[in-house]
C-alpha cells in the first residue's frame, strides 16, 4: 500500500474565475511544478491519481438539484444567478463551471472512499478545500464544497466520527453548516474574527446543534495581526484537546494558507514554517487517534508565489512521509518557471526554521487579545466534549 495518494489533473486548472481574480489557477500550476521539481513525485511513498468530474448523484450528496443545474446553466449560458452566488464579484461565470467544479468534488470524494477503504493513508487534494459553498449557493470563490461531499462519503460508508480540521484564515462556514446537527462530525476551524473578514461568522460561542451535536462544532476567532507564534499557541490550545476527546475514525483536513502575512485578503501573519508545524500536528493526530486516515485539502491561499506552493508543496511531502528540510533552498528550476509565469521574484528556500510559540500549559494572560479568544473557545465548547477548560 502507498503512503499518500495525490489526486491531480491538469484540467483542474480549468477552476478558473478569469484575469484578475485571487483564486489563480496559477497558484496549483506552481504548487506542482514545485512537488515536481523537489522530487516528490519520484517518491516510493506517493502516487498520483487522475480525476474526473463527479456524477450530479454524487455532488447532489451535499448539493441542492436545482442548484447543481443552475451551476450547469451558469456555465453554458454564462447567466447570473446572483440569489445563488453564482455571476457574483466574488464568484464570476466561466464556462464549464460545474465540470471544473465537479472535478474538484471528485477527488475529495473519491479520497475519501480510497482512506476509508484502505487503499491508501493518506489522501491529498490541493485543488479542493472549497469550504465555503452552502448546499444551494455559491460562496466566496467555491461552487461546490468538495470537503462536505468527501465528509459525507465517509459517513455514507459507515464512518460514525469524523473530525474536520479547518485552517484556512476565512471560517469554515459551510462545513460547519452541512454537519451542524450532525453528531458524527466534529468541525474545527481556526480563523480570523469575522469582525474583520468574510464571512463574518464563526464565533467561540457557536457550539453546534441540540442534543446529542452539542460541542462538535469548535470556533476559534482570532484576532486581526496574530503571528505565526500566537497562531500555534492557538492551534495547540484547541485541535488536538479536542480531536482526542471526539475520537475519530477518520481527520478531514483544511490547509488553506492565505493566514500569511503575504496574503492580500486576510489580516494574520502566520509564516510558512508555522502552517508546515500545523500540518504535522494533524499528521501526528491522524496517526495517533485515526490509524493514520487522513485527507489533506487545499483551500484559500493567494500569495501565489511566496506562499501556496510552499506551503502545499511542503504538505504533499509530509502526507508522503518525505518531509522537506525547513529552510532547503528552492530548485531554481522552480524559481525561473515561477519568475517566468508570474514576473515576481520568488523566495530562495521554504521557510526558514522552527517558529517557536508558548505553550497554554505556561499560563493565561487576561489582556493579551489572544489568549482571551483561545480562553473564550475552550470556556465555550469544552465542558460540552468533558474536557476542563482550565487544564485540558
Amino acid at each position: 500500500m502507498r503512503v499518500a495518494r495525490l489526486v491531480w489533473s491538469p484540467d483542474l486548472l480549468e477552476y478558473d474565475f478569469g484575469p484578475g481574480h485571487p483564486m489563480a489557477p496559477a497558484r496549483l500550476a506552481l504548487t506542482m511544478r514545485l512537488v515536481a521539481d523537489l522530487g516528490l513525485l519520484a517518491q516510493p511513498t506517493l502516487e498520483v491519481t487522475d480525476v474526473a468530474p463527479a456524477s450530479d448523484a454524487v455532488v447532489q450528496t451535499v448539493h441542492d438539484p436545482d442548484y447543481v443545474a443552475a451551476v450547469r446553466r451558469a456555465g453554458t449560458a454564462l447567466e447570473a444567478d446572483e440569489a445563488r452566488g453564482l455571476g457574483t464579484e466574488d464568484n464570476p461565470l466561466f464556462h464549464g463551471m460545474h465540470e471544473a467544479a465537479a472535478r474538484q468534488v471528485a477527488g475529495s470524494v473519491e479520497l475519501a472512499q480510497a482512506v476509508w477503504d484502505g487503499e491508501v493513508l493518506h489522501g491529498l487534494n490541493i485543488a479542493g478545500g472549497m469550504h465555503h459553498a452552502q448546499r444551494g449557493a455559491a460562496s466566496g470563490f467555491c461552487v461546490y464544497n468538495d470537503a462536505a461531499a468527501g465528509i459525507q462519503r465517509l459517513l455514507d460508508l459507515g464512518a460514525e466520527r469524523v473530525a474536520y480540521v479547518d485552517l484556512d484564515a476565512h471560517h469554515g462556514d459551510g462545513v460547519e453548516a452541512f454537519f451542524w446537527d450532525d453528531p458524527r462530525v466534529l468541525t474545527v476551524s481556526v480563523h480570523e474574527e469575522g469582525r474583520t473578514l468574510f464571512p463574518g461568522t464563526g464565533n467561540p460561542a457557536d457550539t453546534g446543534g441540540t442534543g446529542a451535536a452539542s460541542g462538535t462544532a469548535v470556533n476559534v476567532a482570532l484576532p486581526a495581526r496574530t503571528d505565526g507564534p500566537g497562531w500555534l499557541r492557538a492551534v495547540d490550545a484547541v485541535v488536538p484537546p479536542v480531536v482526542r476527546a471526539f475520537d475519530p475514525q477518520v481527520i478531514v483536513s483544511q490547509h488553506g494558507c492565505d493566514a500569511h502575512g503575504l496574503d492580500p485578503l486576510s489580516h494574520l501573519e502566520v509564516p510558512v514554517d508555522a502552517q508546515r508545524t500545523a500540518a504535522e500536528w494533524v499528521h501526528a493526530l491522524a496517526h495517533e487517534r485515526a490509524d493514520g486516515r487522513w485527507v489533506a485539502l487545499g483551500g484559500g491561499g493567494y500569495a501565489v508565489v511566496d506562499v501556496v506552493p510552499l506551503v502545499w508543496a511542503a504538505l504533499v511531502a509530509e502526507a508522503a512521509h518525505a518531509p522537506v528540510d525547513r529552510g532547503a533552498p528552492l530548485p531554481e528550476s522552480w524559481r525561473q518557471a515561477a519568475l517566468g509565469m508570474s514576473g515576481i521574484e520568488p523566495a530562495r528556500a521554504l521557510g526558514s526554521g522552527p517558529v517557536e510559540f508558548r505553550s497554554w500549559r505556561s499560563g493565561y494572560d487576561p489582556a493579551d487579545p489572544l489568549d482571551r479568544a483561545v480562553a473564550a473557545t475552550r470556556r465555550e465548547v469544552f465542558p460540552l466534549l468533558g474536557l476542563d477548560p482550565h487544564h485540558d
